[in-house]
């Protein structure tokens, strides 16, 4: 048995990395490969319209695509398309 039960334990948000919209992108794509879709068609059909039935929910997938706003996946794409970082 644990001593410290008694213990408070301190959470903090720091202590939970938070992902990437390029991080997000990459766990969608790969959720949506091995559900047998063609990923960029399902997350460009995202993008342009909004409808999260696009992404499977695999994985998780369709809760994390929603982490973020459609326009800042558009900014990471651009920024590595033009290789900005």
């Amino acid at each position: 048995m644990r001593d410290d039960l008694d213990q408070t334990m301190y959470f903090s948000k720091d202590m939970v990395k938070e992902q990437t919209p390029r991080e997000v992108l990459r766990q969608v794509y790969a959720a949506l490969e091995e559900k047998g879709y063609q990923p960029i068609n399902q997350i460009v059909g995202y993008i342009l319209s909004g409808d999260p039935a696009y992404i499977t929910s695999h994985d998780n997938a369709r809760a994390l695509i929603k982490k973020y706003d459609r326009d800042q996946y558009i900014e990471e794409m651009l920024v590595n398309f033009l290789d900005e970082r």
